[in-house]
């Protein structure tokens, strides 16, 4: 089937404003004289939530990236002085605490794109922390930070933020990778988020990066999400069934209070209507420029097939909450040999079997757009491990965070992963008391997993 045509040909919704009923409920409880300022809060709200579209599967990426003090391999706050020497780098933004920055790419129509885009503003940004003396990480989770060194930005939204989850966000020092892919209307955004949570576990373990928290080994490939999931607006995606059921889930959102904006929804997949967008939020940080490409090619990829499968999801149970959790926390736990609880009644797959199927059947779709190498790296990954994978060789060879910092410097550096430099380290002799690491800056030592 020609999937763009039908695409284009697909129905519209309608755009509505705003459901009555949240008129009638701004006007019963706004005193007269606040009921103009009321009108102007819900107009502003609905604009929010009106679908702009955004063309057929274009791509925006968005990489969050750490500021590392190379003397001491920690995070260190000195955001602000990257942004104002990057100020003629547009593409270069703060996120959310000074020892973290964001660098965004325009409107792409493939990954090429990305790859030139990403390259021109990293290599700026490159030559400017080189001036400053800074080391750039994108992994996931610092080995050892602890959330309570790091700066806010001085931007009343990240405050306001603070002061309504707390500890909840103010303990997550975490960084992601975020890819959107544009959408042609509203209600394709939902048909495709619906299609992605099914694959949310995939991306998440080919771009595992955060097996450290604090100086500790937690046991999992991926922590970072763990800081998330307590946070009533963050992690699983609620399941809607069409645009209008967003909407109205949106207004109540909104109208108690659970979120101020969008913005505040913090899902693993989310529509974005200002970009006219389905943002994919749920990977670690991505170590390498690499393996970010090669997994957005991997979204790209599923988002073309999908295009010509679009019954796919009516052949396709929609997975229980729970099973979406289960699955969710195997690949944080796991990684590749996780086993995906595929029904309701309890069976499994190997969540390394169900990759391979999809790289395969991907595979037309990888010549036509010109990403087999993408492909080959993704094939590299389950190979020869993610970056949590390498991190933890790294640690088990030297025992020292330090090191894994290090390495994860010289990755970002390179722009791939650097698996055959893990053979080079030299295996430490069995530890003892008085060969043990030091302990990170809050007094905690290093803990192994079970």
């Amino acid at each position: 089937m020609n999937s763009k045509t039908e695409l284009d040909a697909s129905p519209k919704p309608a755009r509505r404003a705003m459901p009555v009923r949240w008129l009638e409920w701004a006007k019963s409880i706004a005193p007269p004289f606040f009921w103009e300022k009321r009108r102007r809060a819900l107009a502003a709200a609905a604009e929010e939530i009106r679908f702009k579209p955004n063309g057929f599967l274009t791509l925006g990426v968005e990489i969050e990236i750490n500021l590392i003090d190379p003397a001491t391999c920690k995070l260190i706050n000195r955001g602000e002085d990257v942004l104002k020497a990057a100020v003629a780098l547009k593409k270069i933004k703060p996120e959310f605490c000074q020892d973290t920055i964001e660098v965004n790419t325009g409107v792409c129509q493939d990954v090429h794109a990305v790859e030139t885009d990403l390259k021109t503003t990293l290599a700026g940004l490159r030559a400017i922390c080189a001036e400053l003396g800074l080391g750039l990480s994108s992994t996931g989770l610092h080995p050892t930070a602890d959330h309570r060194d790091s700066i806010l930005y001085d931007d009343p939204r990240y405050h306001e933020i603070i002061e309504r989850t707390r500890w909840l966000l103010r303990r997550s020092i975490a960084i992601s990778l975020h890819v959107h892919i544009g959408m042609l209307n509203a209600q394709d955004c939902i048909r495709y988020n619906n299609f992605f949570m099914h694959v949310l576990p995939h991306l998440l373990v080919l771009s595992s990066s955060s097996p450290f928290w604090r100086g500790e080994d937690t046991g999992l490939f991926a922590s970072r999400p763990s800081a998330y999931e307590s946070i009533p607006t963050a992690g699983q995606p609620v399941p809607v069934q069409n645009w209008s059921d967003f909407e109205e889930l949106y207004w109540s959102l909104k109208a108690s209070g659970a979120i101020s904006s969008l913005k505040d929804l913090w899902w693993d997949a989310r529509p974005s209507p200002k970009f006219g967008t389905l943002e994919l939020r749920g990977c670690d940080g991505v170590a390498t420029l690499a393996e970010t490409l090669a997994i957005t090619a991997f979204i790209h990829l599923l988002a073309h097939w999908f295009a010509d499968h679009l019954g796919w999801l009516d052949q396709m149970a929609r997975p229980p909450q729970w099973v979406s959790r289960e699955n969710k926390w195997r690949a944080m736990r796991h990684g590749l040999d996780a086993r995906l609880v595929v029904s309701a009644a309890g069976d499994t797959r190997l969540l390394r079997d169900d990759v391979e199927d999809w790289l395969d059947k991907l595979e037309p779709y990888a010549q036509r757009l010109g990403y087999q190498r993408h492909l080959d790296m993704l094939r590299q990954i389950m190979a020869r491990g993610s970056s949590a994978v390498r991190q933890r060789k790294v640690y088990e060879k030297t025992r020292s965070f330090d090191e894994v910092v290090k390495f994860n410097m010289r990755e970002m550096e390179s722009g791939k992963p650097l698996w055959d430099e893990l053979d080079a380290f030299e295996t430490l002799p069995p530890a003892s008391t008085s060969q043990a690491p030091a302990a990170p800056q809050n007094g905690r030592k290093p803990v192994s997993p079970a």
